[in-house]
């Protein structure tokens, strides 16, 4: 980030609060850019190769400006907190609206829940990624990129039923303005949540660390590989293969 002192920060703060000048403005988005990189990069990770990084940093700078306006240095809140919610937010809101999971990978998706299903049925146990990929003639990476793909997807439409209580216009994970839920909001969240941690726990100890160390400490397939001593692309073959039976139990609980 902009290297600022302690004092050009407040009183930039103080100007662009009170005059709302454009250069100013530039000065905060170029002060706090990194956090729009960060976002994007770590949710660009999770989708298709065909969605564009560039598109994604977009929505994220629209979160970062709204956040610029919206913001309150007053507040007992840091920026850097409020913003990334704010950022964070605008992406999976523009992925909403943009429906960027083409039709085709929804009907791939929609082909192995049912594969999934009839195996399962057929076996009378859980089944394999590579079972999977065998009844339906397609490659093991392909199965888990549908999953990992389709996963994603869900997480957003759970986002996005939480905020049909009581705010279908707003963009999901953002922090608002007044700092409060409605019940209703939080015992949904809460729901999924619950849910979540449930089937999580039923994942290998080596799965469970890879999931805590990517969605709760944030740190990336690379990073992840250096602490656990194994190379990127076997850490991303531990983290598809989780979200396969994520994704399986989820299915069966709707």
């Amino acid at each position: 980030m902009t290297k600022l002192t302690p004092y050009e920060e407040h009183d930039l703060w103080k100007r662009w609060k009170r005059d709302k000048h454009p250069d100013d403005g530039d000065a905060l988005v170029a002060r706090y850019l990194p956090l729009v990189t960060f976002h994007s990069r770590r949710i660009v990770s999770t989708l298709p190769k065909a969605v564009s990084r560039e598109e994604v940093t977009s929505f994220g700078l629209s979160g970062l400006y709204d956040a610029l306006l919206k913001f309150e240095p007053s507040r007992d809140l840091k920026f850097d907190t409020y913003a990334s919610f704010r950022i964070r937010g605008a992406i999976l809101d523009g992925l909403r609206k943009a429906d960027w999971l083409p039709r085709s990978a929804r009907e791939k998706s929609k082909k192995i829940e049912v594969a999934i299903s009839m195996l399962e049925q057929r076996y009378l146990r859980a089944v394999t990624a590579e079972e999977v990929a065998e009844e339906l003639g397609i490659t093991t990476d392909e199965v888990h990129d549908t999953i990992a793909e389709h996963f994603f997807s869900h997480i957003l439409s759970i986002d996005e039923q939480v905020n049909e209580l009581g705010q279908p216009d707003g963009p999901g994970f953002v922090l608002k303005d007044d700092g409060k839920i409605s019940p209703e909001e939080e015992l949904v969240k809460q729901e999924q949540m619950n849910e979540l941690a449930v089937q999580i726990e039923k994942l290998t100890e080596k799965e469970q660390l890879v999931i805590d160390l990517f969605y709760k400490e944030e740190l990336t397939l690379t990073e992840i590989g250096e602490i656990l001593g194994l190379s990127t692309s076997r850490i991303s073959q531990i983290h598809s293969k989780a979200l396969f039976k994520l994704k399986q139990q989820l299915v069966k609980k709707k």
